[in-house]
């Protein structure tokens, strides 16, 4: 068990020193600009060049963001950055998020917000789907190989509970997977965690992944898309606003009502019974 644990240590220890690595190499080349920046302005100034100076604001460090206002400064860090190293920065934002979902660390709907600002809606819709998909199954298969023993030790009552239903629909597993993603019993992170000891087939997990949190997905990236266009408080009363939100609530809504119907007649439910349980509650 203890191997299990410092195995799961080392590699933790690996991916956080590769993100740190792959960080500083972005902060390192903003210092190197602002640097630039500031030789170029001094010039300007001692050649009596006229008309006022464009500052240039000191680099911050690149951190997860924990608001809006984090989140915002960090876009605009990563779009300055991404003009002139694209790649980087997208490699940079691919390994925050697939370390936050491998190591199931709650944030990653601020990346997601992060990136629909960054890379707009549709190209953000589909980067931030495909990560989760991956990052979930890098979960699956840690939690098969290192945490399948801590799991049952330390959420014996809410896996028994779940392998229960997951046996009861094992012939519609797919859907049932489907309906957890989008109406989630179970907080995503313990079912990623879980899966590998409720005998889950990893390509179904993945696929049900990859359909079941779109519908969160879109709602995330469209409002970072649309904040990074938002320049006043008026603009979010706007008309054009307001027609973006009401698409985005009627897009999200179809899958759920689509797999909210088919699981009334094919799944094995009790919804009200179970919820609270598996959601860490327990009814009086």
């Amino acid at each position: 068990m203890w191997r299990r644990l410092a195995g799961l240590l080392l590699v933790f220890a690996a991916a956080t020193a590769a993100l740190w690595l792959l960080s500083a190499r972005l902060s390192a080349g903003q210092a190197r600009r602002w640097v630039r920046a500031r030789g170029r302005r001094g010039g300007a100034r001692r050649a009596g060049a006229p008309g006022l100076p464009v500052f240039s604001p000191r680099p911050r460090p690149l951190r997860f963001p924990s608001d809006l206002e984090e989140l915002r400064e960090l876009a605009e860090a990563l779009r300055d950055y991404e003009r002139q190293h694209r790649g980087a920065a997208l490699a940079l934002f691919c390994a925050a998020y697939l370390y936050k979902q491998s190591f199931a660390i709650p944030g990653s709907s601020l990346l997601n917000v992060l990136a629909g600002a960054l890379f707009g809606p549709w190209t953000g819709l589909v980067l931030c789907s495909a990560l989760t998909s991956v990052g979930a199954t890098f979960c699956y298969l840690l939690s098969g190989t290192f945490g399948k023993q801590f799991v049952v030790y330390y959420f014996s009552d809410k896996v028994a509970l779940l392998q229960r239903k997951v046996e009861e629909n094992r012939s519609c597993l797919f859907f049932f997977l489907l309906f957890l993603r989008l109406f989630p019993m179970t907080p995503n992170w313990f079912l990623n965690l879980s899966a590998p000891i409720l005998n889950i087939p990893v390509a179904q997990f993945f696929f049900s992944v990859l359909i079941g949190l779109t519908p969160y997905n879109f709602i995330c990236v469209q409002t970072g898309a649309i904040l990074s266009q938002i320049t006043s408080l008026d603009a979010i009363f706007s008309w054009d606003t307001l027609l973006k939100l009401l698409a985005m609530a009627v897009a999200a809504l179809i899958p759920g009502t689509l797999i909210k119907k088919y699981s009334k007649k094919h799944l094995k439910l009790d919804e009200d019974k179970h919820a609270q349980l598996l959601n860490g509650k327990k009814s009086l």
